[in-house]
C-alpha cells in the first residue's frame, strides 16, 4: 500500500507548495498587469483622440510573431494530463497563495 501512497502524497505536497508560490507570484504579477493595462488603454484613447498615431499593421505582425513563439509551449499540455494529482494540488496551493498574498 505504501508503494502506491508514497508517490501520490509526494505529488500532492510538491504540487501544493508549488501552487502556493505560483499563486503568490501571480497576485503580485496581476498588480503590475493592471498598471500596464492602464497605460495601454491610455495609448488606445490617445490614438482614438488623434493625439498619437499607431501602426496597426506592425502591431498585428508583432502579435503574430508572439503567438508563433508560444505555440510550442502549448504542446506541453498533453503530458501534463497524466499528472492529475500534482495539478490538482498545485491549483489548491495556487488559490491559497492568491488569498495569502
Amino acid at each position: 500500500m505504501s508503494e502506491v501512497l508514497t508517490p501520490i502524497v509526494y505529488q500532492i505536497c510538491i504540487g501544493g507548495v508549488g501552487g502556493f508560490f505560483i499563486g503568490y507570484a501571480a497576485k503580485k504579477f496581476l498588480k503590475i498587469a493592471v498598471i500596464l493595462a492602464f497605460f495601454v488603454f491610455s495609448l488606445i484613447f490617445l490614438a482614438y483622440a488623434n493625439v498619437i498615431n499607431i501602426n496597426y499593421g506592425g502591431l498585428s505582425d508583432t502579435a503574430s510573431k508572439f503567438i508563433n513563439a508560444i505555440n510550442p509551449a502549448l504542446e506541453l499540455l498533453t503530458p501534463l494530463l497524466s499528472h492529475i494529482p500534482f495539478i490538482a494540488s498545485l491549483i489548491v496551493g495556487f488559490l491559497i497563495g492568491l488569498e495569502v498574498g
